[in-house]
Order: structure tokens, then C-alpha cells, then sequence
């Protein structure tokens, strides 16, 4: 699909970075990127090709060469500065989590409904190739009646206390930098859960160290789901079917690749289509279509707003709490 928008890239860290990265070699124009720091704002746009660089996040969502909004800004951040390119009629792409709660998604939603502008989640593993496919071989009903989603996201992050992961101010702890994946996956594939089961091991500083879940979906289907700041695993991830699975291979929320097993796991299909990037740009192509009058073919706005709804019972179930909830 042929990119039309131009590009502001507001924050320049290390997502902020992949991102450009992946816009810049799918030939997506980026117009300016945004930082509080002029230099950090400099440097980016010199490493990345980008004509022009604000030192403020108010300069650049005035910027009237830049249509669209790539907010990157540590999660807690992600309410003020979604809000403050919608006020600018620009669309917005918010990194995930798309908030710390579920009333600051509806904030956001609402407030891109009333100007008029696209709001959408950068959940860039539902882009991937491989997620497209699956979810394809699912709706043919290549694996029988859907009955279980099995998957985790663990790694071995920073343990210092003073980290933002390790900091409730910043909204650390596992399960919004790392297990919004596994959840959103499984809201993909099975939907809203119906009942939703959470236990905890917590950091000296408050946060999750690591988080176990079990959801209950429609007609008793359920999710098993894990996430972990200091245990890296093997992050793969398996959808059971009444005739058949497909099991996802490590990194499973990268671009990778999947196996189609009949009820007797023999293997029926294998799927591997390389991505020569981190495949960051997906999503910034389906945010282009959706301006153009596409329907959301993956994540509508609503489900991300649900999602947060999820989370925020997770984190009640576990006793997580953030100053700005």
C-alpha cells in the first residue's frame, strides 16, 4: 500500500528510533520529529533523514507539513501528548499500552471522534504477516471451533530500582510494557474475556515483577497468559483448536514464522515470510488506510479501549496502583 501521510515522530528514545527506522526503508515520509531536548531533536532527524526538527512537542504538532502523529513518550505521557496533536487536528499512532487506564483511552477516543482525526493503537504484532495469515487459516476454520490461547512475553529487563520499569510514577512493572501483548492476543483471537483470573510477584519498588493470567471468553474458551521483567523465556505462543493448532515460533510477537498441525500434530502448513525489518511500518500503513475511509480491519478503537478495561482489572486483581490513575 503507498504511503501518502507525512510523518511527526514525537519523543526520540528507543521505540521512537525503531519506528523511524522501519518508516525510513519502507520509504514512508517522515516531515519532522519532536523532542524536549532541541539536540535530541537534531540528531534524530540527521540520523534518519527527517527535513525538520522541533525542540518542543508544541512546535511540531503545529507543524503544518505533518499530518499524522507518532506519539512515543513513556505511557504515562501518552493522554497529554495524544491530546495535544488531536487538539491540532493532526491523527494520532499511541504506542502500547495506549494509556495507564481505561479511562484515559475513552479520553483520547472520544476526543479524536469529536475532531474528527483517526486514533489508533501502535499494537504492531497484529500487522505482522504471520498474524495476518493466522488469522485467516482461524476464520476458514483450518484448526475446528477455537478453544485455547497459550502465550507469554518474558525477558530480562532492568532490575535497578531507580529504572522507569521498576518506577510506579512511570507506570512500570510487567504487564503494560510486556503483557499487553499476550492479552491483546488474546482478545484477537478469542475476544473480550468474560471473567478474567490474575496473581503477582511484586518488586521491591511496587510494580509486577512477573504476572500470571487466566481469562474465561465466550462458550468457556480460555486464555492462559504469562509476563516477566527478570526471567527471559522462549515467547512462543499456540492457539488450540478443536481439529487442529498452530503454534507460533519464537519471538512470537516479532515477525517470525508458524506451524498448521491437524489433531494429530502433523504439520499441514508451515509459514515463513520473512520481514526485512522489525516490521514497525505495518502499522503505519493501516493507520494511512484507515484516514483514507478503510474500516479497522484488526483494531478498531473501541477493542482499545476494552483492552485497557482488561488491564485495569488485572491490575486491581494484583494490587498495582499508579499516582495518576
Amino acid at each position: 500500500m503507498e504511503s501518502t501521510l507525512r510523518w511527526g515522530i514525537l519523543a526520540t528514545g528507543h521505540i521512537a528510533r525503531t519506528f523511524a527506522g522501519d518508516l525510513r526503508d519502507a520509504g514512508i515520509t517522515m516531515a519532522a520529529v519532536g523532542s524536549r531536548a532541541p539536540g535530541a531533536a537534531e540528531a534524530f532527524a540527521a540520523e534518519f533523514g527527517i527535513p525538520t526538527a522541533h525542540g518542543s512537542y508544541e512546535q511540531l504538532v503545529a507543524d503544518p507539513n505533518v499530518d499524522v502523529i507518532y506519539v512515543a513518550t513513556p505511557h504515562p505521557m501518552h493522554l497529554s501528548s495524544a491530546l495535544l496533536a488531536i487538539e491540532a487536528g493532526k491523527h494520532v499512532l499511541v504506542e502500547k499500552p495506549f494509556t495507564i487506564s481505561q479511562p484515559q483511552a475513552r479520553t483520547i477516543a472520544d476526543r479524536a471522534a469529536a475532531h474528527g482525526v483517526v486514533a489508533m493503537e501502535a499494537m504492531w504484532t497484529r500487522y505482522l504477516p504471520h498474524m495476518v495469515r493466522l488469522r485467516e487459516l482461524i476464520a476458514d476454520g483450518a484448526i475446528g471451533d477455537v478453544r485455547t490461547v497459550i502465550a507469554d512475553h518474558t525477558q530480562s529487563l532492568p532490575t535497578d530500582p531507580t529504572h522507569r520499569l521498576q518506577n510506579p510514577a512511570l507506570g512500570g512493572g510487567a504487564l503494560l510494557d510486556l503483557g499487553i501483548y499476550p492479552v491483546s492476543f488474546a482478545v484477537d483471537v478469542l475476544g473480550l474475556p468474560t471473567e478474567v483470573q490474575a496473581h503477582a510477584t511484586m518488586t521491591p519498588t511496587g510494580v509486577d515483577r512477573q504476572t500470571a493470567m487466566v481469562f474465561v471468553h465466550e462458550g468457556g474458551r480460555q486464555s492462559v497468559l504469562h509476563c516477566a521483567l527478570d526471567t527471559a523465556g522462549s515467547n512462543r505462543a499456540v492457539v488450540l483448536g478443536t481439529t487442529g493448532a498452530i503454534e507460533i515460533d519464537r519471538v512470537w510477537y516479532t515477525p517470525t514464522s508458524f506451524t498448521l498441525y491437524d489433531r494429530d500434530w502433523n504439520p499441514v502448513e508451515r509459514f515463513d515470510q520473512p520481514v526485512a525489518t522489525r516490521g514497525m511500518h505495518f502499522q503505519a500503513l493501516e493507520l494511512e488506510r484507515r484516514v483514507r475511509g478503510g474500516e479497522p480491519s484488526s483494531l478498531p478503537i473501541d477493542e482499545t479501549v476494552a483492552i485497557m478495561g482488561v488491564l485495569d482489572e488485572v491490575r486491581r486483581l494484583i494490587g498495582l496502583e499508579y499516582p495518576q490513575q
